[in-house]
């Protein structure tokens, strides 16, 4: 099992919900493959196998035989390589299907006006019976070599022993309709006879046509909801600034190497993610990581590849680059989550797995019941056609995948990384929300809130003994003493002598001073009296805070509070998932009287703490015990066991860690509020996805009863082939066009 690798390939020729089942099928089939996904939308195949057992020829070769074609996904693991390849292949996919569809529609209008023209009111042509079906044929027949790769692939899914799909009913019915019409045609013209024939060269003409323009339209579509992910690679610019030999080198984005020193001007885009080494600026990272504002930028800080440089000029340390910079991870977890089936889509999975078959019968039933009934063999064969064209499963396969495709794209753009499709299903049932504190609702490193001097003391004396005997300390609680008197604009003096005791305090000699900073307690035991400034103490513990003493020449000098305070954000978050009617509950490791004073802060009423992380996952599987369905928000370290055990696992990922593996949803930004705006577009998406699938098998319903006849005998309404393949068409284009009004509504929703 350790010997198993995964590959993506770019998947051609594939048209509908068949033909995906036929890909995966063909790949599954490979021995070593263990498991084999095909994406309609992406025209991707995610594939994991054995490469002791199988190579990547084999997988091509197994789709080759399946009548597709298939090439390795070069740009699978990176935020560009091969993207531009594939990009250029859909759009020459397009290109053929337009150069098809007009060139169909070219003969198919006069073929229609020659055959229908005289019953819909248009001049007819004065043309003798055996040269009007000559004329005809000579139209429908290079429609046929327009619509040739709808034989190819339906004739060839039947002749090859494999499942019929879309273009195996497409091409039985035309097929029908023109060798019937084409054979009556020749004979009639061979005797120059004037009897009357029944001609369905318009049937099938038309048909392809309607077809034809609807793949194309499809097509375009598709391209457009693939937009988000060509939008990301787009963030990275194609060149980059380095030093090298002391001199500075443009080269390719690609050639820079870790270790590089990158140099970014005003109004360029980063090109691989670094750390400032001189300069300072402000970058815009709204597209990569959603913040909306620009982020100050000093030495020392992380900058991120694809995000822009607004102001000033400064140099940088690449330190990732290629496939491990963030963008390319952003983009390799949004294809993942593209690649992945929810549970809702296995049931029209399971349902094309039958539907061409179960087609084709009704269609034949139909034929042979109208027989019987007493009514002429064109009318039956007709009814058959009809029913055969108006099928569709080409919408029941893009009803999930094309919703999940632009709700990841929206996802994406706004810094959040939706990993699965099953993610989107599952959000739809939660009824509790639970959050983890530290770094998950606070910012997860201390800060100074308070500093109370002692009578006689001034306020910035006392944070600036504090800072100097602090400065040599790497203790979190020293290091923001240190950060707020800096802020202050306090110079710290250097100590003549340092001494610390761990988890009690610290003694050091400032300017011939002695100077102790630690617990109050432990101050007490060396001389300080604690009296003087008791009451303070008491409210800022019960507070939530922790208080530090400071003591100078045995003498308190004042109190230090220090606490982790809540982001920016965090009572906002929490109170609009209360206003759904979620359950909302933090669950940390830390004190009662702690836990209890930051959750007041932030409008949390439930809390569980003194929880340990190993225990954080027994907590999630109580709460689900008790019916609860959980999302879990946590830091994505401590709390993964957690997040796993949640039917949400929801992931707070530091700026540039958006390769969480804990977590199904990844919030870049570490921003609460995006576990609302996550949860408000899951479900977004999923109305979406059962907007689409009830149109796409509500359609079938109705429409395959009405091709069939079902109501010629009450109201004489009878669905010509023509008109089922232009609604056939408009199905799959209409779920497109669906899901692609997410974005549009999801901007507007979010402006108001």
């Amino acid at each position: 099992m350790d010997r198993e690798t995964d590959k993506s390939l770019v998947i051609r020729g594939m048209h509908c919900a068949g033909c995906a089942q036929t890909v995966g099928a063909a790949l599954r089939n490979v021995p070593g493959v263990t498991e084999a996904r095909v994406n309609l939308m992406t025209a991707r195949a995610s594939v994991r196998y054995d490469p002791a057992r199988a190579t990547v020829a084999d997988l091509e070769a197994a789709v080759r035989a399946a009548g597709y074609e298939a090439a390795p996904d070069e740009g699978a693991a990176s935020a560009g390589g091969g993207d531009d390849a594939d990009a250029a292949g859909a759009s020459a996919e397009r290109r053929s299907l337009r150069r098809r569809a007009i060139g169909a529609w070219i003969f198919a209008a006069p073929l229609a006006w020659l055959a229908m023209g005289e019953h819909i009111g248009l001049p007819a042509f004065a043309l003798a019976p055996p040269w009007m079906g000559l004329a005809q044929l000579l139209l429908a027949t290079p429609i046929i070599g327009f619509g040739w790769p709808f034989f190819r692939r339906g004739f060839g899914a039947l002749l090859g022993g494999r499942a019929p799909n879309m273009d195996t009913l497409v091409a039985l019915g035309t097929g029908a309709a023109y060798i019937e019409s084409a054979v009556a045609a020749i004979g009639i013209w061979a005797r120059a006879a004037h009897g009357h024939a029944h001609l369905y060269f318009e049937t099938a003409g038309m048909l392809i046509a309607f077809i034809s323009l609807g793949k194309w339209l499809e097509a375009v579509a598709k391209g457009r909801a693939a937009g988000a992910i060509r939008r990301l690679l787009d963030l990275a610019p194609p060149a980059a600034r380095v030093i090298r030999d002391g001199e500075e080198r443009e080269i390719p984005a690609a050639e820079v190497a870790v270790g590089d020193t990158v140099v970014v001007r005003p109004g360029e885009r980063i090109p691989v993610d670094g750390e400032v080494i001189d300069g300072a600026s402000s970058i815009d990272e709204s597209m990569l990581m959603g913040e909306s504002l620009p982020v100050e930028k000093r030495p020392g800080d992380a900058v991120v590849g694809g995000t822009v440089n607004r102001t000033g000029s400064f140099r940088f340390r690449a330190t990732a680059v290629g496939a491990d910079t963030t963008l390319a991870g952003i983009v390799r977890i949004v294809r993942e989550a593209q690649a992945t089936k929810a549970p809702i889509e296995r049931l029209a999975d399971r349902v094309a797995a039958w539907f061409v078959p179960a087609v084709a019968g009704i269609a034949l039933v139909a034929f042979v019941a109208w027989l019987i009934a007493g009514f002429p063999f064109a009318f039956a064969l007709r009814i058959a056609i009809a029913v055969l064209i108006v099928a569709c499963p080409c919408a029941m396969g893009l009803a999930t995948p094309a919703a999940v495709l632009v709700a990841s794209g929206i996802a994406a753009e706004r810094g959040i990384l939706i990993r699965s499709a099953e993610a989107l299903e599952r959000v739809g049932g939660l009824t509790a929300v639970v959050f983890d504190k530290t770094g998950t609702l606070t910012a997860g490193e201390p800060a100074v809130t308070d500093v109370i001097p002692a009578p006689g003391i001034e306020r910035r004396d006392l944070l600036a003994l504090a800072a100097a005997a602090e400065s040599r300390s790497e203790h979190p609680i020293g290091e923001a003493i240190v950060r707020a008197a800096r802020a202050d604009g306090i110079e710290i003096a250097e100590p003549d002598a340092f001494e610390a005791e761990p988890g009690l305090g610290l003694a050091a000699r400032i300017r011939g001073s002695e100077v102790a900073v630690g617990k109050v307690s432990w101050l007490a035991g060396r001389g300080a009296d604690p009296k003087v400034l008791e009451p303070e103490r008491e409210r800022l513990e019960s507070d939530g805070k922790t208080a530090i003493g400071v003591a100078d020449g045995g003498r308190l000098a004042g109190l230090i509070a220090v606490a982790d305070e809540p982001r920016a954000g965090a009572r906002e978050a929490v109170e609009s998932l209360a206003r759904q009617g979620l359950r909302v509950v933090m669950l940390t490791g830390d004190n009662d009287r702690t836990a209890r004073a930051i959750a007041e802060r932030v409008g949390i009423r439930e809390v569980i703490a003194g929880v340990l992380p190993a225990r954080k996952a027994e907590e999630i599987e109580r709460l689900r015990a008790e019916g609860a369905r959980v999302a879990m928000v946590g830091d994505g370290v401590n709390d993964a066991p957690a997040i796993a055990a949640a039917d949400v696992g929801i992931a707070i990922g530091g700026g540039t860690d958006v390769a969480i593996e804990a977590g199904q949803i990844v919030l870049v930004r570490s921003d609460p509020r995006d576990v609302t705006l996550a949860l408000d577009l899951s479900r977004y998406a999923l109305r979406k996805i059962r907007q689409n699938l009830g149109w796409a098998f509500g359609y079938n319903v109705c429409a395959i009863p009405i091709a069939a006849g079902l109501l010629y005998p009450i109201a004489k309404i009878l669905l010509h082939p023509a008109i089922a393949a232009a609604a056939m068409s408009a199905s799959s284009v209409s779920v497109l066009a669906n899901s692609l009004a997410m974005r549009w509504v999801w901007r507007r929703r979010r402006a108001t």
